[in-house]
């Protein structure tokens, strides 16, 4: 196999990992910075509060962006498979 093979195939696996993680951390993102924003104006300081809505949300994320993750995950997967006689020969 070439390196150019490698760093292709590399480059294509790190690109839907970034792709099916994406949304997700978004939406832990915006969450946390809305729960330290009230935690800030509110001046609770419990380092606990922001867990559980972070995990609701990227929950909510996970059941409304599951299928398009999932359709993601498989074509690279499919793609993968499809082509590891060219791979590995």
């Amino acid at each position: 196999m070439s390196p150019e093979t490698v760093i292709s195939i590399a480059e294509r696996g790190i690109y839907t990992v970034l792709m099916v993680c994406g949304p997700l951390m978004l939406i832990a993102l915006v969450v946390g910075l809305i729960i330290s924003i009230f935690q800030a104006t509110t001046q609770i300081q419990e380092q606990t509060l922001a867990f559980v809505p972070k995990i609701i949300a990227v929950m909510l994320g996970i059941v409304f962006f599951g299928p398009w993750m999932l359709s993601h995950m498989l074509s690279y997967a499919s793609e993968i498979f499809s082509n590891l006689t060219r791979f590995v020969g």
